[in-house]
């Protein structure tokens, strides 16, 4: 009997008592679409309106398309099997090619061709990888693997914002690690990277999160992916374009703060200071990683959760007061507040205002003299 009568016996359940099917945001889109008697079946979530399409010419990403009123023909232009589920307003579920078999089963499987899909848009490679961390079980799908490694230079015509977002979709993933192993076992993650990736500390930081029922974030646990120095950080960012914050979490990654080992006190509460509390946690979750420390280590909890336990303290300065001491230009200004701030910050955040004055005045009748 042919595979696809096999998957299509397992008859997908009805969603008739979703909670998303009875919000009244869905019922009100229902409601608008189906007015004119147009049936209406919903594929994903959130809200994007579209009619049914078939391809009728494709090259890349684009395609030349008719509409049409065929529901089969718009599931045979979608990529895996498993998106080409459609439910109706009373919660039925339309299956035309196996997608809950598939989905059952954790098969993620390209509709018809594999090949052919890929090349309608290569970031579907990609896209494999990641349905796979989300929804497989056991091997990949042979066809959708030997595909996607066969026609792996076609990330190269990807845009860097697009691998980016997917990138960071797939590290988000609950079998992430299993995804980005076979990403790297296959040949594919050094090219997305433009680097040697750290798989052995991105699996740490993952076991340290898990244990500490911490939710991921991906942009941290590309920085414990990807980064060995500062500059790994500015390519990377680069090369997925992404922001000057997501670069400055990348920058946590480098192995001169990461290889530093757990900090003392002092330590921590400048870096705490420095970073603010939620870079900071990055900082200490990817140095955790990078030591080898087990997820249980009590010391490392404590460096942790030290944002929680400690109020920073506000530096107690304003350039007024400065200006106040006497004829201070306004470069030299920001020069002694940032003089000031590092002393401070140094000897432990514990001199007062007072003190800070006197220092700046003294600083100030020094820059006065001739």
């Amino acid at each position: 009997m042919p595979e696809h009568v096999l998957m299509r016996s397992t008859a997908p359940p009805s969603l008739k008592d979703a909670a998303w099917l009875k919000r009244p945001e869905t019922e009100r889109v229902f409601a608008a679409l189906t007015a004119s008697g147009v049936e209406t079946r919903p594929v994903g979530v959130p809200f994007e309106v579209t009619t049914l399409r078939r391809d009728v010419e494709t090259y890349g990403r684009h395609a030349t398309v008719a509409f049409t009123d065929d529901w089969m023909e718009d599931a045979r232009r979608r990529d895996f099997t498993l998106n080409a589920l459609y439910a109706g307003s009373d919660g039925t579920v339309f299956d035309p090619l196996g997608g809950y078999a598939d989905l059952a089963a954790g098969r993620v499987r390209f509709i018809g061709d594999a090949e052919a899909r890929i090349k309608e848009d290569y970031l579907r490679i990609l896209r494999f990888f990641r349905f796979n961390a989300y929804y497989g079980k056991g091997p990949l799908d042979p066809a959708g693997l030997q595909a996607s490694v066969r026609l792996r230079a076609g990330l190269d015509q990807l845009s860097a914002e697009r691998v980016g977002v997917e990138l960071r979709r797939l590290l988000m993933a609950p079998q992430a690690m299993r995804a980005v192993g076979a990403v790297f076992d296959y040949g594919l993650l050094p090219r997305l990277l433009g680097g040697v990736p750290r798989l052995k500390r991105l699996d740490r930081l993952m076991a340290i999160e898990e244990a500490l029922e911490r939710a991921p974030d991906a942009t941290v646990r590309l920085a414990a992916l990807a980064v060995f120095v500062e500059e790994d950080a500015e390519r990377l960012a680069a090369r997925l374009r992404l922001s000057n914050a997501e670069q400055a979490v990348l920058a946590l990654g480098a192995a001169d703060q990461a290889r530093s080992g757990l900090p003392d006190d002092g330590a921590a509460k400048r870096e705490l200071y420095r970073l603010g509390s939620k870079d900071y946690q990055a900082y200490v979750l990817i140095a955790w990683a990078d030591s080898g420390a087990p997820p249980d280590d009590q010391n490392w909890r404590e460096a942790l959760d030290l944002a929680a336990r400690w109020q920073v303290p506000e530096f107690p300065l304003r350039g007024n007061e400065i200006i106040a001491l006497g004829d201070i230009k306004g470069p030299e200004i920001g020069e002694m507040l940032r003089s000031l701030e590092a002393e401070w910050v140094e000897h432990g955040f514990e001199a007062s205002r007072e003190e800070l004055l006197a220092r700046a005045d003294k600083l100030a009748r020094g820059s006065r003299s001739p």
